[in-house]
């Protein structure tokens, strides 16, 4: 389709005017995140990045590349996270300030690869190191530190089955690598006539290479089946909240007797009491215990001892069995940055006064914990790996758990201060990806929803519970044994990534070098015109937007 001559002239003008390319470069960075629940529109996933990946295009200069980069990605983290924003209020303007920067030099890559002319071996290029250069953003912003790894991209892909069965040969880090790999190749099928038989190649080889593993990819076998409830008492405010929320789920799994149950869950902070220095409360759940025939897993948010000089607040999964406590406990080891502490207090305290950040940094678990429960799965025993709320995000944390053994995966969660908003389907969504790298089944148990289970390949398992629900449910969970090729070999994407930009970079920097040394000597004669060439060619033109610099 022809575009009219003015209409084209009002769009160059535009690219040119930094306040209207701000906007767009905002708003093109925005697009991906409807990819993710609550819109799900999983397949935007591969294509949203285009529109991102053609302004980089545009740039004039490395330096108006970098400044699209930056901006897109603040437009990115904006949206994917815009759900905190009742909590940090101007803060999380200043947080995706920050983390955005990541993406200035995959901006200046993209440009790199990307800009006119694109030849073959460019096009060819661009598909290789523009996803590797994005899996590098998304694992420098997985420290927990810079927030945690929520909205990978390659997780929006959580209910496409080829897509699980990617991640169990490399974890969610692949499954990204393949999403930005088909944008790349689809944004070259505007660029240049060149690439576009490049860019149709790409797009072939994703596809055979995801529908190959989907296929042949192996994958644990099933070994049984585990009846587990979920208890989730809802939305509960106001005075007494806490000792009301108890009441609540003590009485929805005493509905639960006579259900032939191999263990109950509740959700995150569902105990606001130290079950050790309450034996009161302790009795009450182990009465409810015997009554259903399954030990209970609590969640306790109090004041505790978890060893020698460390007492404080501690987040902590305890089971308790018919007779009472068992003596297992796991302390949650990543906390909530902002949340459950403020990173480097003495300077940022001041975000405290702003929305609803922790007035009292909570204590870290050491290491992570299995539970035994022996009488369950019929009486051959069940090992669960207890994470609790934004721990689930972290790949490498149900691997950990897996190689230790656990059969189940097990996250207990609240949202109940994003209650109307995207982030509890959000969150229940990585139980999926984390379910499907493992081969482990995992439930994913919150206080006010959405609570929800996935079998050992990501599949859903039984109804979730909503954020409108107060109830509990029970799920047959279905077990399996061996492990997949993701808990095998661990995040090789990430470091085959990592390679590839090494080699990217080191030919780059070679060939400039060569370039400067050829230069040399003719511009020591009076011939700069080479030098000056190379120059345009290798920063600051761009012949889309017929600009470049004298």
């Amino acid at each position: 389709m022809r575009i009219p001559a003015g209409r084209r002239e009002q769009w160059e003008r535009m690219l040119r005017s930094g306040r209207w390319r701000g906007c767009l470069a905002l708003l093109a960075g925005a697009l991906p995140a409807l990819a993710f629940p609550a819109p799900s529109l999983w397949w935007l996933a591969y294509v949203g990045l285009v529109p991102w990946l053609l302004l980089i295009r545009s740039a004039g200069t490395g330096r108006r590349a970098a400044l699209d980069g930056w901006l897109g990605g603040i437009g990115y983290l904006l949206a994917v996270h815009h759900w905190l924003m009742p909590s940090l209020h101007v803060f999380i303007v200043v947080l995706a300030a920050l983390l955005g920067l990541l993406w200035a030099p995959w901006g200046l890559l993209v440009f790199r690869v990307l800009r006119a002319p694109v030849s073959v071996a460019a096009a060819m290029a661009a598909v290789v190191v523009v996803p590797c250069g994005w899996l590098m953003i998304e694992l420098a912003r997985s420290w927990e530190g810079l927030g945690g790894p929520w909205g990978l991209l390659g997780a929006s892909q959580w209910e496409v089955a080829p897509a699980l069965r990617v991640a169990s040969v490399g974890g969610v880090w692949l499954v990204s690598l393949l999403v930005v790999a088909v944008n790349t190749a689809v944004a070259l099928l505007f660029v240049a006539a060149a690439a576009r038989t490049v860019a149709v190649v790409g797009i072939v080889v994703c596809a055979l290479a995801a529908g190959a593993m989907a296929q042949w990819a192996p994958q644990p076998e099933r070994s049984g089946v585990a009846r587990i409830a979920v208890v989730q008492p809802g939305v509960i405010s106001g005075p007494h909240s806490v000792e009301r929320r108890l009441a609540v789920s003590e009485r929805l799994t005493g509905k639960l007797a006579g259900r032939d149950l191999d263990l109950v869950v509740w959700g995150e902070s569902s105990v606001g009491v130290d079950l050790s220095r309450h034996p009161e409360v302790t009795a009450r759940i182990a009465a409810l215990s015997r009554r259903v025939g399954a030990d209970v897993l609590v969640n306790m948010d109090a004041r505790q001892t978890g060893g020698p000089g460390r007492t404080g607040i501690f987040k902590s999964a305890v089971l308790v069995g018919p007779d009472g406590l068992t003596g297992d406990r796991y302390d949650k080891m990543r906390l909530v940055p902002f949340g459950e502490y403020i990173p480097a207090r003495s300077v940022l305290g001041w975000a405290t006064s702003l929305g609803k950040a922790a007035g009292e940094d909570r204590l870290r678990g050491t290491h992570p914990v299995t539970m035994w429960l022996p009488r369950a799965a019929g009486g051959r025993g069940l090992r669960i790996g207890p994470l609790i709320c934004f721990e689930s995000a972290f790949p490498d944390m149900s691997r950990r758990l897996t190689r230790d053994g656990a059969q189940l995966l097990i996250d207990q969660s609240s949202t109940a201060t994003f209650q109307h908003s995207w982030a509890p389907e959000q969150h229940a969504s990585l139980g999926a990806l984390r379910a499907a790298e493992n081969g482990r089944p995992m439930v994913h148990a919150t206080l006010t929803g959405v609570s929800a289970v996935y079998g050992p390949q990501g599949e859903r398992i039984g109804a979730p519970l909503g954020t409108d629900t107060s109830g509990a449910a029970v799920f047959d969970v279905p077990l399996a044994s061996g492990t997949t090729l993701y808990v095998r070999l661990g995040d090789w994407p990430v470091y085959g990534a990592s390679a590839v930009l090494a080699v990217f970079c080191a030919f780059a920097g070679v060939r400039s070098l060569r370039r400067r040394h050829r230069g040399g000597p003719a511009a020591a004669r009076g011939a700069a015109a080479p030098v000056v060439a190379s120059l345009a060619e290798s920063d600051e033109s761009d012949e889309s937007t017929g600009r470049s610099r004298p």
